[in-house]
């Protein structure tokens, strides 16, 4: 069985496609929706194993937040 997905585009996106009529774009999306299925397969199966929390996450997730800030506002002499 065929299922159709209609996808709205950026008119600049629409004309530069077509400019290259060449391309089988339909395969270009095909391609490109199992990679990113095939990369999120990947990470389910990663993160099955973890034993993190959502709140760890959200605690590192802070923590890292933090010292990017500090390094960059370092950086730019704030």
């Amino acid at each position: 069985m065929t299922n159709m997905l209609s996808v709205p585009l950026p008119e600049e996106l629409k004309d530069e496609m077509e400019r290259h009529r060449e391309i089988k774009w339909v395969e270009v999306a095909r391609q490109a929706l199992w990679e990113k299925v095939k990369t999120l397969e990947k990470l389910d199966e990663i993160l099955a194993k973890s034993e993190l929390t959502e709140e760890d996450v959200e605690k590192h997730s802070r923590i890292v937040k933090e010292k990017v800030w500090k390094k960059h506002k370092k950086e730019l002499g704030l």
